[in-house]
């Protein structure tokens, strides 16, 4: 384990380097800047949420929150950006997208330094949050062969083509849990298509966004084309009232995505919300063990288990509950502290408040008459300079439906484990629960992942694969209560979701002696054959 003193050193220096080097980046507790033409701006604002490391609790920034004024010059800015832009071609708008995929990749140590200081995972998992982000950047570069649309000679001399056009301002209200790969599920999509757009980070964690930016900026992105409006509530209702604002794309709560999707779709925007979740995994006895305990470790713990697609219930189905103390074992194996120590594994949770809410599910577990089978309040910290970070350790609990462990998505890390005799059983557990983001199968039975396949009700399925969420040559396909919205992010759902159809039917007749109705006007209407 290395010394305490010099992980946190790293840590500063880390600050002090990402600092000095982007513009947008701000880490000696100023505030951070909106980006609006291509530049960062100073908010007048009086109103500030705090950015605290989550490891420590040390102010690094203050994030504004925007004023009308604010938002509406940036609103402006996007809506002046954007016939400009939809008149670029879509191979000039290819173009760059492939440089913004070559600096995302160049830089992507930078970005997840930021994420792991303002946001506090693991360095690892915040290169991967950018990896995923990346990834729908380069699919975007696909973008000529992914907007072609049908052409058709219907009738003799005439023609129908069917063309996808941009809707205009669009903007994405982002999540605290993933700082890069939320917005790049919108930015790339949205540009690509000849949109203007507008990120809304989520106030917790400003700088991934600020980054990201500056790179689309070096990239050769026209001034107006991408801004961030900062801020919380008024910035989300401004984004959602405005009427050049056209479509919204929302990751978050419940209730926030809730909020985004009826007052977005009330003023007459297309509106796509990922909302809450409780994915489940279903463990039979015929599956690889090791394998299978390895998979579900890491999907329920990594991330402090801040993802949507966190693994949180465990359904056993017969003699595979007998493999529960070895999964036990794997969680007190892993080390809970700072995310810039390369030997941590699970780093804090976001907030006070957070930590507060997942130790109070934790305790509630015993009170409704389950069991607490690994506890990681117990759980020691490899770095005593960050006892007051919002610290959890990878705890496993033993409860079922109608407990608030298995019924309220935790966010934390935290496994509650079912048991269930026959897999017919744990099936239907799954499917009458109200979230369907995914679920996931361990087993070495062709014939019960087919079966899975088949009848699990939840959007994203995985066989022997513990987080089942499709590489973005597919789309998002989370349901149930998990989305709202009938197209999901990224792949050929979001060329539809950012675009909107339009048919031009053609005549081009050889000689008006052709029309052949001796220049009579008719009135019937008009037939094609």
């Amino acid at each position: 384990m290395r010394p305490t003193s010099i992980v946190w050193c790293r840590s500063k220096e880390i600050a002090t380097r990402l600092q000095e080097k982007w513009k947008g980046v701000v880490t000696d507790r100023r505030p951070v800047p909106h980006y609006l033409d291509g530049q960062f701006f100073e908010s007048q604002t009086t109103q500030l949420y705090d950015v605290n490391d989550p490891s420590s609790q040390t102010l690094l920034s203050r994030t504004p929150q925007a004023t009308s004024s604010e938002i509406d010059a940036i609103i402006s800015s996007s809506q002046n950006a954007f016939l400009p832009w939809k008149r670029t071609s879509l191979l000039g708008r290819q173009q760059i997208m492939l440089r913004f995929s070559s600096l995302l990749r160049k830089h992507q140590d930078d970005v997840a330094s930021i994420i792991t200081l303002e946001q506090g995972k693991t360095f690892g998992d915040a290169r991967g949050d950018v990896l995923r982000g990346l990834q729908v950047v380069e699919a975007a570069c696909a973008a000529p062969n992914l907007m072609m649309q049908d052409h058709l000679e219907v009738a003799r001399d005439m023609d129908t083509l069917a063309r996808r056009e941009p809707l205009g301002v669009t903007a994405s209200i982002n999540p605290f849990n993933f700082p890069a790969m939320c917005p790049l599920w919108s930015i790339p999509m949205a540009l690509v298509t000849g949109n203007t757009h507008i990120i809304k980070p989520s106030e917790r964690v400003p700088g991934a966004s600020q980054m990201i930016v500056e790179l689309a900026e070096m990239a050769g992105l026209p001034k107006g084309v991408l801004n961030i409006a900062h801020g919380g509530h008024d910035t989300v209702n401004a984004l959602c009232d405005d009427p050049r604002v056209r479509a919204i794309s929302f990751v978050g709560s419940d209730q926030g995505g809730k909020h985004v999707h009826d007052r977005g779709t009330k003023n007459g925007k297309r509106v796509q919300s990922n909302l809450g979740a409780k994915n489940h995994a279903v463990l039979l006895p015929d599956a690889d063990k090791e394998a299978a305990l390895d998979s579900i470790a890491g999907a329920a713990f990594g991330a402090a288990g801040q993802r949507c697609m966190a693994l949180s219930v465990l359904v056993t189905v017969g003699q595979a509950r007998k493999w529960i103390p070895e999964l036990v074992e794997k969680a007190k194996a892993l080390t809970v502290g700072i995310g810039f120590d390369p030997e941590v594994d699970v780093g804090p949770l976001i907030s006070p408040r957070s930590k507060q809410r997942v130790l109070e599910i934790i305790s509630s577990v015993e009170e409704e008459g389950g069991s607490i089978l690994h506890d990681g309040r117990e759980q020691k910290l490899s770095s005593p300079h960050h006892e007051k970070g919002n610290f959890v350790g990878p705890t496993i609990v033993r409860g079922q439906a109608g407990m608030r462990c298995y019924d309220e998505e935790i966010f934390g890390p935290v496994l509650t484990v079912v048991d269930c005799e026959t897999f017919q059983e744990a099936l239907e557990l799954i499917n009458s629960n109200r979230y369907g983001n995914g679920a996931s199968v361990f087993t070495n039975s062709g014939s019960a992942a087919r079966q899975f396949e088949m009848e699990c009700e939840a959007g994203q399925i995985g066989i022997n694969v513990p987080i089942p969420v499709p590489l973005p040559m597919f789309s998002w396909s989370g349901g149930k209560a998990s989305a709202l919205g009938d197209l999901g992010f990224y792949g050929k759902s979001s060329i539809m979701f950012y675009t909107k159809l339009k048919t031009v039917t053609s005549l081009w007749r050889k000689s008006s002696v052709d029309l052949g109705r001796g220049g009579k006007v008719s009135v019937n209407m008009p037939t094609i054959s």
